[in-house]
């Protein structure tokens, strides 16, 4: 494992141990040229997953990607790093099951909004904002309102 900060590729683990959920296994390691002290995560990967792009363009999946924008969208919000791994994870998961090598970028902003809106609302805003293309308040407030009224079926729909 190549040292982020040396670019060393001489590091050595020093503590291994499952994350909370026992999807990956977190190491913390010590670069031996710097003494830099960095943690990685080994992770199942099923299949390699290809992003169909709107435009028709194919790409590898990254979630890295994935993690930044999640992280962006829960700037400032009050949720532990954990559960945001844990949310992350689950949706890798979900496209690593959909069975299809190819997915659509539509396919993971609907799994990523359906896990931040469990996690949280205003990140989920925040998320929709960008991932539907908001150009103007009157987006936000017609998304809020689809939202409102999907949540009040969703309720009555529970009362029965």
């Amino acid at each position: 494992m190549r040292c982020p900060y040396c670019g060393n590729d001489d590091t050595q683990v020093k503590d291994s141990r499952p994350t909370e959920d026992s999807a990956a296994i977190r190491r913390r390691r010590i670069c031996n040229a710097c003494g830099g002290r960095f943690t990685t995560f080994e992770r199942v990967q099923l299949r390699d997953l290809i992003v169909v792009k709107k435009s028709g363009r194919k790409v590898p999946f990254d979630r890295e990607k994935l993690a930044r924008s999640v992280t962006t969208a829960l700037r400032k919000r009050a949720v532990e790093p954990e559960r945001a791994e844990r949310m992350i994870s689950g949706v890798v998961r979900q496209l690593e099951s959909l069975g299809d090598v190819e997915i659509t970028s539509e396919q993971i902003g609907e799994f990523v909004m359906e896990g931040l809106k469990g996690l949280d609302d205003v990140a989920f805003v925040r998320f929709a904002s960008v991932y539907k293309n908001f150009s103007a308040a009157n987006d936000f407030r017609s998304f809020l309102t689809e939202l409102g009224e999907a949540e009040e079926i969703s309720a009555s729909e529970d009362d029965v």
